[in-house]
């Protein structure tokens, strides 16, 4: 494959897309908003947790059957970014829409409704950005850009959660914003909201959409609509994919579940306040954007899939600790361990399917790609709900994540060890 008319800087455009989706991952998905809306919001933090968990699972559903839909979509429209701005504004605007909810059982519903929209835009946008990937990097760098995305996401992460640490400990009433009713935690809100809008512009402004059309929106959209049934049909002839992407629908479902309900499990086995639980957010995001950088030199050596098996490896052995740990500062180092095994196995992820799809097919099957992730991603969070509500206990429901990770290392090891070996 020869180099593709891409500058760096539209590469870099790109890959500063991750730095901006990071926030609503980090902020809303992970640390402040589900750990404010458990302690706060809910009527306690047990029904909390099992809220919260059904919603993020039917969220994931939504971005299940629609995944795959919108990449058959953006596959026969050639244009990309207009779907990503549409969902990259959902997102935002759904985002921002949380600082309305106050610490009240009555915001519940309102609060778990935005954060379903704002979770489906964002992780749909993600559908035809990712596609874009193999059009503006060479095969041989492929792992690297993906690498690097992914630990420029985690660093966007820190520096966010960085700032609404600044915004918990006074930043918001400096600002004017008022200092009651959980004012400088919701103030986070908005933050991640402008975080995500603002650094989200380079991609719109300099990276170029290189995929040719093919067919007028409308039409684009007509047959995109029933292509479902016929994408994984297509699943048959390409066995590798298919494995790959039933390996991967295993195992990401337990690391979302990780991102989904973590500040939950720390605040609440742990009893970590809103700022310590943000401590904790940067740290894991520094480990996770560490390890995402460091294996992206691997992948392109290796191969994507011994980064991802390896990866798998050190994640079971982690969250075990984690789960076995009794005082906070255990807790703490088997999860900033556990963050140096988090980006590698996304980012080698994204960079095996962008190896095994042939270009025509590229956002179908990164649509594929988004319903491997989430169409059994209501599993993780619901069983943890459920489990928690039956024991009593964090610490039990959580412990249902490791079968995912154990369950999805088996099966990824099915793959070929030579699929998508490096180029040479």
């Amino acid at each position: 494959m020869s180099q593709p008319p891409a500058s760096r800087r539209a590469l870099l455009a790109w890959a500063l897309y991750d730095w901006a989706a990071s926030s609503h991952a980090t902020v809303v998905e992970t640390f402040v908003f589900a750990a404010y809306f458990t302690r706060s919001v809910a009527t306690d933090e047990t029904v909390g947790t099992a809220q919260w968990g059904n919603t993020i699972g039917v969220a994931g559903l939504v971005v299940a059957l629609a995944g795959p839909i919108l990449g058959a979509i953006t596959d026969r429209g050639g244009r990309r970014k207009p779907w990503i701005a549409a969902c990259t504004g959902l997102s935002v605007a759904a985002t921002a829409a949380l600082w309305l909810v106050r610490p009240d059982p009555a915001w519940a519903p309102f609060g778990l409704l935005m954060v379903a929209l704002a979770t489906i835009g964002a992780e749909l946008a993600f559908v035809p950005y990712n596609a874009m990937l193999p059009d503006l990097a060479p095969a041989a760098r492929l792992g690297r850009w993906s690498g690097w995305a992914w630990g420029l996401g985690y660093a966007g992460g820190v520096a966010c959660l960085l700032v609404a640490l600044w915004l918990v400990q006074g930043g918001a009433v400096t600002l004017g914003l008022p200092g009651d009713a959980a004012g400088p935690v919701r103030a986070t809100f908005l933050l991640t909201a402008v975080w995500f809008g603002v650094f989200a512009l380079p991609l719109f402004l300099w990276t170029p959409d290189l995929a040719a059309p093919r067919m007028r929106m409308a039409a684009a959209v007509r047959e995109g609509l029933g292509q479902l049934g016929a994408s994984l049909r297509r699943l048959r002839g390409r066995r590798v994919v298919l494995r790959f992407l039933v390996a991967r629908m295993i195992y990401i479902d337990g690391l979302a579940t990780v991102f989904a309900l973590g500040g939950v499990y720390a605040a609440g086995t742990f009893d970590m306040s809103e700022k310590e639980v943000l401590l904790f957010g940067i740290a894991l995001n520094a480990t996770s954007g560490i390890g995402a950088a460091a294996f992206a030199f691997l992948d392109d050596r290796l191969g994507p899939r011994t980064v991802i098996v390896a990866s798998l490896v050190g994640l079971v052995l982690c969250l075990l600790a984690a789960l076995l740990a009794r005082t906070p500062p255990g807790f703490w180092a088997a999860g900033m361990a556990l963050g140096l095994f988090v980006g590698p196995v996304q980012a080698s992820s994204r960079s095996l399917l962008a190896r095994l799809a042939p270009p025509e097919l590229r956002a179908e099957l990164f649509g594929l790609y988004a319903l491997s992730g989430k169409v059994t991603a209501f599993l993780g969070p619901i069983l943890v709900g459920w489990l928690t509500l039956a024991a009593g206990s964090q610490r039990v429901g959580f412990a249902v994540v490791l079968a995912f990770f154990v369950v999805g290392l088996a099966l990824m090891r099915r793959v070929p060890a030579d699929a998508a070996a490096p180029p040479g």
